[in-house]
């Protein structure tokens, strides 16, 4: 029995020996198979299959939509492609004054309305005299809005887009003090009728004025400025009752306008006529004759020729100034000893002769020269553009002993 019992417990101790060992082998074969597994690259795994969608169900047919209501568009009130208004500015200690527009606390009678894009007058408190509206876009002149501001003596619209389709017909007679009315650079195609009586200056310049309604002027006996230079004005337009009425009328401005002559009349009591930038070939002979406070006449850029103008025209004894630059004329007129200034540039002038010039004879200016009266006054010469040659002749320079400067 002892042996039985030893040979069994070698055995077991054997069996012990033996698992050991192999688990030690065991263990550095999973190891190594850890190693190896590591060192490879993973598999890209196979991306799943789409999963189709179902079937969604088929929408119903809509239905045929109503014919549409086509909508005309329409012009807008305003003009868009105008700048906007300014914006309204600070309050003002006069409760009356609008607020587009700007009231000096010092200047209680006037109203600055100007270059704020207006498109329309505002509404004019009673105190106001002086009314300054130029550079607007203002289209119309409406009796509203001067219904209170019966103590206007001066308004300026000038470069707005004020037509006569657009002026109220009463207007004006609101404006019955009125003393200085510029519309200068507006649409204007007629000059605007019922104008004020009170009227002294008026200024219509820059527009398309091609009428003159009769009568316009009659009552206007204290108008001393007119001035229609720059419009469309034409020879029918004046007859000889055009200007009646204007008995203090001191300056007239025709200039740049489509006359091929002179008005048939003008006011007597002129100082300033202006005829510059027209068509006109002649005057008719003492056409000045009764102009006799006539001290500047203006006839440049006209169609005047020496046959053109009689002799003896321009022998006005108040006449100081006197314009006749680019015209057709080949010689120097005649002219008055009182004349200062005296402009016949860019004209076909050849040749000078002092002696036949002259408002008198030499002779006599020699043997008066100590009197000023008999000397002729003639200061300042111009005749440039002409085909002239230097030197001055010396009979012109004897007759003209007050010349300071020619221009040749």
């Amino acid at each position: 029995m002892r042996g039985l019992q030893m040979l069994l417990t070698s055995l077991c101790d054997k069996f012990n020996w033996i698992m050991t060992r192999l688990g030690y082998i065991l263990s550095i074969g999973l190891i190594l198979t850890t190693v190896v597994h590591c060192q490879r690259r993973p598999a890209k795994p196979k991306p799943p299959k789409a999963v189709k969608p179902p079937k969604s169900p088929k929408p119903p047919k809509p239905a045929k939509p109503a014919k549409p209501v086509v909508i005309e568009p329409t012009e807008p009130s305003d003009v868009t492609t105008l700048p906007p208004p300014l914006p309204p500015g600070p309050m003002s200690i006069f409760r009356d004054c609008p607020r587009e527009c700007r009231c000096p606390p010092d200047y209680a009678n006037a109203l600055y309305c100007d270059s704020r894009n207006l498109r329309v007058v505002p509404i004019i408190p009673p105190r106001i005299h002086y009314l300054y509206l130029q550079n607007n876009f203002i289209e119309a002149l409406p009796e509203e809005a001067f219904r209170n501001a019966t103590e206007i003596k001066w308004i300026n619209l000038d470069n707005n887009r004020i037509s006569n389709r657009k002026l109220d017909k009463d207007v004006f007679n609101i404006l019955n003090k009125l003393l200085f009315l510029y519309m200068d650079r507006n649409r204007l195609d007629g000059v605007p009728p019922n104008l004020p009586s009170s009227l002294e200056q008026l200024r219509l310049s820059r527009n398309q004025i091609s009428k003159i309604p009769s009568g316009s002027f009659s009552k206007m006996e204290n108008l001393t400025l007119l001035d229609l230079h720059h419009n469309k004005l034409p020879d029918s337009v004046f007859n000889k009752n055009t200007f009646k009425g204007l008995k203090s009328l001191m300056q007239l401005n025709l200039a740049h306008n489509s006359l091929k002559k002179m008005p048939p009349t003008v006011p007597q009591h002129l100082f300033q006529l202006f005829l510059d930038k027209n068509q006109i070939k002649e005057i008719p002979n003492d056409y000045f004759k009764n102009l006799h406070h006539l001290t500047f006449l203006r006839l440049n850029f006209n169609q005047l020729t020496d046959k053109g103008i009689p002799n003896g025209l321009f022998n006005v004894s108040t006449l100081l100034g006197l314009h006749l630059s680019n015209n057709k004329l080949n010689s120097i007129p005649s002219f008055n000893t009182k004349l200062e200034h005296l402009y016949l540039s860019h004209n076909y002038i050849e040749k000078i002769n002092g002696t036949e010039i002259c408002p008198c004879p030499i002779n006599n200016i020699d043997l008066h020269a100590h009197d000023l009266e008999s000397i002729p006054r003639l200061r300042y010469l111009r005749l440039d553009g002409n085909a002239l040659e230097l030197p001055i002749p010396m009979d012109m320079m004897l007759c003209f002993r007050l010349l300071q400067a020619v221009v040749i």
